[in-house]
């Protein structure tokens, strides 16, 4: 395989991380706002625990790991990024561990809610719903439109 085809793969394979890790990452929080909801203890919020440990464990943490490996191998090929000139990659990668911050803070909470020690709000959770889908927004523009 040439460079070129290497690095279209691990690309193609980041680009599919994110795209898992941003589907849970907007997920997760919604499902905290129907656990809110739900009695603790009942049969709906022994359910909610459930979907929240599965999509945390087996969909939001390995897409996340991945991601993080793939955009790391790309980064550090030394393709296409003049770190002292593009100051778009650093804001990306400011925004990125924001991100990463966000997902902590998801796994946080799932801890709380299978603890039956949730305190927040369901429009804390409406709120934190938001983020993820405004990180991705300027996280896409300036990976791709390179704006600086």
């Amino acid at each position: 395989m040439t460079d070129v085809d290497w690095y279209t793969w691990v690309k193609a394979a980041h680009v599919i991380s994110v795209i898992a890790w941003m589907a849970a990452l907007l997920y997760l929080p919604r499902l905290f706002v129907y656990h809110c909801e739900a009695e603790p203890g009942s049969k709906m919020s022994e359910t909610f625990k459930v979907m929240e440990r599965r999509l945390l464990r087996a969909i939001m943490t390995p897409a996340m790991v991945a991601a993080w490996l793939f955009g790391l191998t790309m980064l550090l090929s030394g393709e296409r990024i003049d770190f002292a000139h593009d100051i778009w990659i650093h804001v990306k990668l400011l925004l990125v561990l924001i991100m990463t911050a966000l997902h902590g803070g998801c796994a946080a909470w799932a801890r709380a809610f299978a603890e039956d020690r949730n305190t927040r709000s369901p429009r804390f959770y409406r709120i934190m719903n938001e983020a993820p889908a405004v990180l991705m927004i300027a996280i896409v523009v300036l990976a791709v439109a390179k704006p600086f």
